[in-house]
């Protein structure tokens, strides 16, 4: 049976950040500083972003709204959830738009920078898939799932699971399970693969967890495709614009912010992803 639906994000790659911005999106650089390191409030916004959905959410912004609402808008993709961050507290993208405030808050947490949420877009399933099961009944001892390896959402494909019955994790653990907290298994093997990959993995092991996004990739369809999927309802997992902390009222994301809440952009999503991908908007949920 299936079930509701939730979001995403992961950890990744530490190629090149020269190479991850030229490879992808418009060969344009970001905003020109001024007045004392302050963003150039007239140049484009430059808003790095994972390709799907976040990088369509935007092009979907670019082409339609941007140009009335007197916005000029770049979009620079990434494969990976380290990067963009980066990117944003040196300053060489404006804003992102990628992931959840939980994977944003360790982000910082352990890498000491101060990127923070500005609003929530959408949320996106993270789901059980698999390629040789069509029931949950069908993993038994000695199945393999793979797993994505960052701590939320590790943490998340966990309780995924065990809300689903497939494994039992100790009392009282909180979103940052690890397979430590597993108290049963149930004789079940675990893969730990960085979020990015785990697609790929899915035909060589019973089942895997993936990211929304990263299913969307893949050409699956978490509403249709996913044994189980998260429930959308009290997720604190929705996909955040963010900038470096100082950067909220700049008029340019200001006015992103806006348009990335509008009927318009609700509409598109809604039309496009089908329930694999939902409206979430509104503030953040403070970290």
């Amino acid at each position: 049976m299936r079930k509701n639906i939730k979001i995403t994000a992961a950890v990744a790659a530490t190629s090149a950040l020269a190479l991850a911005l030229t490879a992808c999106g418009s060969s344009s650089d970001p905003a020109a500083k001024k007045d004392g390191g302050k963003p150039d409030t007239d140049a484009a916004l430059v808003v790095g972003a994972s390709p799907s959905p976040h990088a369509d959410i935007l092009n979907f912004v670019k082409d339609n709204l941007a140009q009335k609402a007197g916005l000029k808008l770049q979009v620079k993709e990434f494969t990976d959830y380290v990067l963009p961050n980066k990117a944003t507290q040196d300053g060489q993208i404006d804003a992102n738009y990628f992931q959840h405030v939980p994977y944003l808050d360790d982000f910082n947490k352990k890498n000491g920078t101060d990127v923070v949420p500005v609003v929530n877009v959408h949320l996106e399933p993270l789901g059980l898939y698999s390629k040789k099961h069509k029931a949950l009944t069908e993993l038994t001892s000695g199945s393999t799932v793979a797993l994505p390896n960052d701590p939320t959402n590790e943490g998340r494909a966990l309780h995924l699971l065990a809300d689903n019955g497939v494994i039992v994790l100790k009392d009282g653990v909180g979103v940052a399970a690890t397979l430590a907290d597993v108290k049963d298994a149930k004789g079940l093997k675990f893969k730990e693969l960085e979020a990015a990959s785990v697609p790929r993995a899915l035909t060589d092991v019973d089942a895997a967890v993936i990211n929304g996004n990263y299913a969307l990739e893949a050409d699956l369809k978490p509403a249709k495709d996913a044994l189980v999927l998260e429930k959308g309802e009290n997720n604190p997992y929705a996909n955040i614009l963010a900038v470096k902390k100082g950067n909220e009222n700049d008029p340019r994301i200001q006015k992103l912010a806006k348009l990335l809440n509008s009927p318009e952009v609700k509409k598109f999503i809604e039309d496009k992803y089908d329930g694999s991908v939902i409206p979430a908007f509104g503030a953040p949920t403070k970290g």
